[in-house]
């Protein structure tokens, strides 16, 4: 008889993701890139037609410490990311 496999999911790093609300109440994933000078990429999960957003952090910036107040901060600098022609 074979033994049951338990499934991981991948191993992330503290402070990889957040979910926060923005100003108006939408539910939005933050997540940083592993690089130390990365970027922090937006995604709306209550909508999906929001267009995704990013934003360059600087030295020793984080999402794990960064307050809900800060990421809200962030996404409203944030660029929205557009098709490449």
């Amino acid at each position: 008889m074979s033994q049951p496999t338990t499934r991981r999911g991948a191993r992330r790093s503290s402070g990889g993701e957040r979910v926060f609300s923005d100003d108006a109440g939408l539910l939005w994933s933050a997540s940083q890139s592993r690089e130390p000078h990365g970027a922090v990429v937006f995604a709306c999960i209550s909508d999906s037609r929001q267009p995704v957003r990013a934003l360059a952090l600087t030295a020793g910036e984080r999402i794990g410490d960064a307050s809900d107040d800060t990421l809200r901060g962030w996404l409203r600098d944030a660029p929205r990311i557009g098709r490449l022609m």
